[in-house]
């Protein structure tokens, strides 16, 4: 089976259980933000130099992968959904997240100001998805508004891990702040 099976040709696309949708539906930008926010997070993941940061990028892509399941199936076929097995998104794994702010804020992580991107590769590509994280945010927080959502943890999910972000890219840049680069 090709990739290309041109039934989106005429602007509709495909969610879970054969169901077809507008590309433009705001069903489909949540997930595309999501889809996008996670090839961000990988290409963090990518970049990190620091082992502790790419294992935790690695589950929350897996994370985001069941939140885009989980997006693309209406809410009258979640019963559905759920019966097949497919993975959902849990207050555990916002818990997962959590305890990634716990670790490192008690890294005793100090910052003043407000925080320029760019300081390295790895706390840039990190600021980089946590920027996409809140654009995802906000389509979901729409869907939300509208009544399409009905699982309230993928919204804490989604704010909890734009704050594990910003944590883990301070945390990526701490030896600049310590010692800049000469000339700065």
């Amino acid at each position: 089976m090709s990739i290309a099976t041109k039934t989106g040709d005429n602007g509709t696309t495909a969610l879970m259980y054969n169901r077809r949708v507008p590309k433009t539906h705001p069903r489909i930008e949540a997930c595309g933000a999501i889809d996008e926010l996670n090839a961000a997070v990988g290409v963090a993941r990518a970049a990190a130099k620091e082992d502790y940061v790419r294992n935790q990028l690695l589950p929350v892509q897996q994370d985001l992968v069941a939140v885009m399941g989980e997006l693309a199936t209406l809410p009258e076929d979640l019963p559905r959904y759920a019966k097949d097995g497919f993975a959902r998104m849990t207050p555990d794994l916002v818990g997962k997240l959590d305890e990634t702010v716990a670790f490192v804020e008690s890294q005793k992580i100090s910052f003043k100001g407000w925080a320029t991107p760019g300081s390295n590769v790895s706390s840039a590509a990190l600021d980089m998805a946590r920027t996409i994280c809140r654009r995802a945010e906000r389509r979901v927080c729409d869907l939300q508004e509208k009544g399409e959502m009905q699982n309230p943890a993928i919204m804490v999910y989604l704010n909890r891990l734009s704050d594990a972000l910003w944590l883990l890219a301070r945390w990526s840049e701490r030896d600049e702040r310590c010692f800049p680069a000469k000339g700065q």
